[in-house]
């Protein structure tokens, strides 16, 4: 059972409530044309004021009890529909938070954003509508036939023609409609995409002068959307002309062959009055029923997008354990690996490192430097080969136990709006020394000036700092927990030499334990590590310490002599 049905199956006896009030409701609705009826046809004719008096009270009572009645199952459908939506949305949150790095590669991230608030707004509002008119539709369709068939059978069978026509309406249209809507979704989800890539690189884009083509860009996959949805809204819209034409024709049918049967003296005005009355009532609901339908066919298209998230099996599941017979701290052991399954990004990765020492990747763009990250990271599994933490392959890890290990900063990172200490301590209770100390060591001195503080506003995405002062925010944030894994992948590239030094003078007098890995493109950010690869198309092409690959690397020569060639000299 999908996770939509199974949190509408919590709320089943409180929607049930609902229907009971709304059935009520419509109930009552019902019962004031026939007492139109009687009233017109029986009671003034008798010339009895307080009768009429009487029973005109009494409709007033039945409109009120209506309207309490409609109000009041409303209210409730509102509130179950938005609990509901509101469970469907956090329970898809929260498995989008846990897919793996390939499922969001697979799924990608604008479909992820638009499953999250158009799909589940569809879900609210299908939900709702269902019980305020999906209820009430049927019955005064049903109750309304019954209604007619006590007034005039006759009458009645006019009616009746009409039902079959729409029927047919509805459900060709529906299966046409459906399938629609699943493309306008994916058309949504590329327009979320133009938004969001112009939104995250709004100043590439001003610096570029490039905004009146993103606005072109962007009205291309507007108009698209505009097209598809349209495509769809025309079909589904042509329900409602067709049914209101259908019952008119049979309205008109009834008032013709209701004269006749007044001017034969077997049916009087009032019924006439009545049967017209009803007879609105079932336009109006085989209106509201069509639109249901239409709400429907969009609503389970979004349903099925929202079973799909819910649906994806954990990709990185736990594995029976398996070990590696040495005393190395962290064992790539001929890894291999590839993104989309054709080509290999890594190939043929051994590494071993101890407990304590160092570690600096140097490579091209695209060599495969930040993959090598995320697989010790366990954020994508190896094709081939293993990985191995303390002796134990790492896919047998707890996921939350292994990432205890890790202080890390990405290539691309994020800063928070938040503030400067939530930022750093991100929520893991630290204490104010730690985060003090983290602030020190990663010499982000900024902080601590009058105008700042650790109680600073930062904006979302670090938008009011520096690049280097993002970086050093970023790196405390690493630090802080004393993590038995530092990795800083390109971490300093914003930072000046001099702060890039004591940097990694102060890792190395207070992280001694700490086993470090440091992804950069200087040298100088490297040279001290106990150990440095030189990564060429996803291969080790050269390892060993920076006096090591200077005697036997070529490429470790070339790039040393460019960046330190007066210093090495």
């Amino acid at each position: 059972m999908g996770i939509v049905y199974a949190e509408i199956k919590k709320k089943s006896k409180y929607i049930a409530l609902t229907f009971v009030i709304k059935c009520f409701a419509t109930i009552v609705e019902l019962l004031i044309p026939l007492l139109l009826s009687y009233i017109i046809d029986d009671v003034i004719e008798r010339e009895n004021i307080w009768e009429i008096i009487f029973f005109g009270f009494l409709m007033l009572v039945a409109t009120f009890f209506a309207f309490m009645a409609n109000v009041i199952a409303n209210r409730m459908s509102s509130r179950s529909s938005t609990q509901i939506t509101k469970e469907v949305r956090k329970q898809l949150y929260y498995k989008v938070s846990y897919l793996s790095e390939k499922q969001v590669d697979d799924v990608t991230i604008p479909t992820l954003v638009s499953r999250l608030t158009t799909d589940t707004y569809n879900v609210h509002q299908v939900i709702g509508m269902i019980q305020r008119a999906g209820v009430r539709g049927p019955i005064m369709l049903v109750g309304g036939i019954f209604v007619t068939l006590v007034i005039s059978p006759m009458l009645t069978i006019i009616l009746l023609v009409t039902l079959p026509f729409i029927a047919a309406i509805s459900i060709i249209a529906s299966k046409k409609g459906f399938p629609m809507y699943r493309v306008v979704q994916k058309k949504i989800d590329k327009q979320v995409e133009v938004v969001r890539e112009n939104i995250t690189g709004i100043r590439v884009v001003k610096a570029l002068s490039k905004t009146e083509y993103e606005k072109n860009r962007f009205d291309n996959a507007n108009q698209d959307t505009v097209h598809t949805e349209k495509k769809a809204a025309i079909i589904m819209s042509t329900v409602n002309p067709i049914v209101s034409l259908v019952l008119n024709i049979g309205l008109v049918g009834v008032l013709l062959f209701g004269g006749y049967l007044i001017d034969k003296g077997t049916l009087e005005p009032g019924s006439i009055l009545g049967f017209m009355l009803i007879f609105n009532y079932i336009l109006n609901s085989m209106l509201m029923i069509t639109r249901i339908f239409m709400m429907i066919s969009r609503a389970s298209a979004s349903i099925g997008r929202i079973h799909e998230i819910m649906d994806l099996e954990e990709d990185l599941k736990i594995q029976k354990p398996t070990y590696f017979g040495t005393d190395d701290y962290i064992v790539f052991d001929n890894v291999d690996f590839s993104y989309n399954g054709v080509k290999n990004d890594l190939t043929n990765i051994n590494i071993r490192l101890k407990k304590g020492e160092s570690l600096g990747i140097l490579g091209a763009t695209g060599s495969g430097k930040t993959t090598l990250i995320n697989l010790l990271l366990r954020l994508y599994d190896p094709t081939h080969g293993g990985i191995y933490l303390e002796g134990k392959n790492i896919n047998s890890y707890d996921e939350k136990t292994f990432r205890k290990n890790f202080g890390v900063v990405f290539q691309n990172d994020i800063v928070f709006g938040d503030t400067i200490e939530n930022n750093i301590d991100f929520y893991r209770n630290l204490s104010k020394e730690e985060i003090n100390n983290a602030v020190k060591n990663s010499e982000a001195k900024f902080i601590n000036e009058p105008e700042v503080g650790l109680n600073y506003e930062v904006a979302s995405r670090g938008l009011n700092l520096s690049g280097g002062q993002k970086q050093r925010l970023l790196i405390a944030r690493s630090m802080a927990a004393k993590p038995n894994i530092l990795i800083l992948d390109d971490a300093s590239s914003a930072l000046d030499y001099k702060t890039d030094a004591n940097l990694r003078k102060n890792i190395n007098e207070n992280f001694k334990d700490t086993t470090l890995i440091i992804v950069a493109q200087r040298i100088s950010s490297i040279m001290n590590c106990s150990k440095i690869i030189i990564l060429d198309e996803g291969r080790i092409v050269d390892m060993g310490t920076h006096e090591e690959l200077l005697k036997t690397s070529k490429i470790y020569q070339t790039i040393s002599e460019l960046q330190m060639g007066a210093f090495n000299e």
